[in-house]
């Protein structure tokens, strides 16, 4: 029988994953919590018609101010498809939208501090400027190769004009709509980071360390199909480079893995067309393998920032501030899985006889329910309507019909299901 001692320093010992959970949290959530809080001021205050005005002219500067715009913003792969129709709903060029679908979820405010507090400076710095070159280049290939009538011209929406205390907004889309959006992938990463840590020999991924290209593809393989939020790759990636994997592969996770995914390329491919979406997906995955060999060639060991980020404190405590933004971040997150659970049961139930659920498919974050919402309110018959990415349903008060509400869904995207069961 085992005894305590022999159980503690086992090879894989069930109490060193708390310990390396609680160390990754420590040292992300101060960067998170003030990356949400910087989000929250960009959405709440940057009107979407500030950036419509920029992006409107089919030349190389609206390309090159669509992906400066979109790197700081928090949206992810998913969330940054409706603002890129509502951006082509405001007459921004085919470029410009595809600098911007493909910088956008690539990273964000809150994703490049968190990349700076477990990879390092110099993640933190090159992760922004690959996200940046990749959408420019890629504007670039669409304005000459994608013709305007390639794309489809989908009916233009309202712009839904927040109201109430803009400090009350900053915090409630700061500390809960984001963390309802990607809490749970954000807590998954955290907790698949830490398995990684105890589990994974650390000789792992040295077996491809002469082949860096096939560390690549075996990334992208994984990565690109799946939902991967910028800020829950994070600790995943630092994770696998302290068990040998390349910085490059590491940063095509953090490339590819956000900006696109299975989903998003459906949507992209019914809203802007084939060849949009080809020249889309080509140059992720093209400049992120290029990217990737070039941080290669440098030969610096980025490793080294990863693993002194993740284990620190390994042998301490973290200090009393990390343990209370720790403490804060993991309430906000089960507070705001918790009411995303209950809106999931709530939202089947409709109170008056003129409410009407649908089933919608293919969203995933608030970003998504308030694109269906705005798509929908202004229809004839329209009273309230309300969606929910969690249950998949938009709810509907009063007396439109379903052939009107199905053409404005589906006309930005999205799959419309008809009434829900």
């Amino acid at each position: 029988m085992m005894d305590i001692q022999s159980f503690f320093i086992s090879p894989f010992p069930l109490t060193r994953l708390p310990v390396a959970f609680l160390n990754v949290v420590c040292e992300m959530a101060p960067y998170l919590l003030l990356g949400f809080f910087i989000a929250g001021v960009l959405h709440v205050f940057v009107p979407q018609k500030f950036y419509a005005n920029y992006l409107s002219r089919n030349n190389k500067l609206s390309v090159l101010w669509a992906a400066l715009l979109g790197v700081p913003l928090p949206l992810c792969s998913c969330g940054v498809i409706p603002t890129a129709i509502g951006l082509r709903n405001e007459k921004a060029s085919k470029g410009a939208i595809a600098s911007f679908l493909i910088a956008t979820p690539q990273t964000g405010i809150d994703s490049i501090l968190a990349t700076f507090s477990l990879m390092g400076l110099g993640f933190a710095i090159i992760r922004p400027t690959a996200a940046l070159i990749t959408g420019v280049c890629g504007g670039l290939l669409v304005n000459r190769l994608v013709r305007e009538d390639d794309i489809r011209d989908d009916a233009t929406t309202s712009c839904q004009i927040e109201s109430g205390n803009k400090i009350w907004r900053v915090l409630k889309y700061a500390y809960y709509d984001m963390l309802r959006d990607i809490g749970l992938r954000l807590l998954i990463g955290l907790i698949v980071a830490a398995l990684i840590q105890v589990a994974v020999p650390d000789e792992f991924f040295l077996s491809f360390g002469s082949q860096p290209l096939l560390q690549m593809l075996v990334i992208l393989i994984i990565a690109v199909p799946m939902y991967i939020c910028s800020t829950g790759s994070i600790p995943v990636a630092a994770a696998l480079m302290m068990k040998g994997l390349s910085p490059g592969a590491a940063l095509v996770m953090l490339m590819a893995g956000p900006a696109v995914n299975l989903a998003s390329i459906l949507v992209i491919h019914k809203s802007m067309g084939r060849r949009f979406t080809s020249i889309y997906l080509m140059t992720i995955v093209g400049f992120a393998v290029l990217f990737g060999l070039l941080l290669n060639a440098t030969g610096i060991d980025f490793a080294v920032a990863a693993q002194d980020a993740c284990c620190m404190g390994a042998s301490a405590m973290p200090s009393p501030f990390k343990i209370v933004c720790a403490t804060v971040l993991t309430l906000l997150i089960i507070f705001a899985l918790m009411m995303k659970l209950f809106s999931k049961f709530t939202s089947k139930k409709p109170l008056d006889p003129d409410v009407i659920v649908y089933r919608v498919e293919d969203m995933h974050c608030s970003h998504c329910e308030a694109a269906v919402v705005r798509a929908v309110e202004d229809l004839p018959g329209v009273e309230i309507a309300k969606a929910s990415a969690s249950a998949n349903t938009l709810t509907i008060k009063g007396s439109a019909t379903e052939e009107a509400i199905r053409a404005a869904v589906e006309g930005i995207g999205y799959t419309f299901k008809g009434r829900s069961s």
